[in-house]
């Protein structure tokens, strides 16, 4: 099908589910950290996107060098993050702070990809900065004004961000080299990359008391892994991608400020956690700057469409 910008009830839909699943995703990882440990966490959520699909979904035309680096970068990026909310970091900051993988996924691309820096960028990086600048602010402030983040949780976040951010590059990294391979296909072929490693990590890191921990996981905790491996992971990717094949990256893209948005009304409606007066103000100026990257080249296009 030809891309085009008008968009059918099923593809808004198709989008608004996408959001709504991604950013309830935070939720669902911190309460399954109340029986999990973080990296039974990990193991367990890529065994679900894994199994059992593996049986269904063949190996995508890729070499199993791209699945294993897209494997490992999906390893430290929810290592990290699983960390972040175990030590000190609410799902609702935790779902803007990811965000950020945007901006560091443009500068890996100006080193790796050699892409250029555009204007919207810039400003996007600007404002992104000052953000982090306010929740660093919000540390100083003492523990009334950090609410219930830590310092730690936040670098981990940011470096969850980051390794995502490495993923991304990966991917494209992988289409330069052997194109026109199916996006679902790598999700569940390369999940099976993180599983061996997390398996590990939970037995020769992890006391006794905790190691078994799983075995007396609630149905709650079990059914949040579900959805962290069956829906956000695999369907909503699926049918991100799906929204991509059928209209342009602009029409869609914008779609994703709706993330952090539903991530903190989830966080603290239905968590209860508390958002500090900086963490406000950091999130306001994360969330602007994603829509000025996205948005804005997209306003530019139309606008100079219409003078054409």
């Amino acid at each position: 099908m030809d891309k085009n910008t008008e968009l059918a009830a099923t593809d808004l839909a198709a989008a608004l589910g996408v959001v709504v699943i991604w950013g309830l995703n935070f939720v669902a990882m911190k309460y399954a950290l109340h029986d999990f440990t973080p990296f039974q966490l990990g193991f367990w959520r890529y065994a679900f996107a894994v199994f059992p699909l593996l049986l269904f979904v063949r190996k995508p035309k890729l070499s199993w060098g791209w699945l294993a680096a897209g494997g490992l970068t999906q390893l430290g990026q929810f290592t990290f993050l699983f960390l972040a909310l175990h030590v000190g970091m609410t799902a609702a900051l935790a779902s803007v702070l990811m965000q950020t993988q945007v901006f560091f996924t443009t500068l890996l691309g100006l080193m790796f990809l050699r892409e250029r820096l555009t204007a919207p960028m810039v400003a996007g990086l600007v404002l992104a900065s000052a953000g982090l600048a306010c929740f660093a602010l919000g540390f100083l402030g003492g523990p009334a004004a950090q609410g219930a983040a830590t310092g730690a949780g936040l670098l981990l976040n940011l470096l969850a961000a980051a390794m995502w951010a490495l993923s991304n590059i990966v991917a494209r990294r992988a289409q330069m080299a052997q194109p026109g391979f199916d996006a679902v296909q790598y999700v569940v072929w390369m999940s099976l990359v993180p599983l061996a490693p997390f398996a590990a990590l939970a037995w020769w890191t992890e006391p006794e008391a905790t190691r078994w921990q799983w075995l007396h996981a609630s149905a709650g905790a079990w059914a949040s892994v579900a959805y962290l491996g069956w829906l956000a992971t695999v369907a909503a990717y699926g049918a991100w991608t799906w929204l991509l094949k059928r209209h342009p990256a602009g029409r869609i893209a914008p779609f994703s400020l709706g993330v952090p948005v539903i991530g903190l009304a989830a966080g603290t409606l239905l968590m209860g956690e508390t958002i500090t007066h900086w963490q406000w103000l950091g999130s306001a100026c994360v969330v602007l700057a994603l829509a000025v990257v996205v948005v804005l080249p997209g306003l530019r296009a139309a606008l100079r469409q219409r003078a054409a």
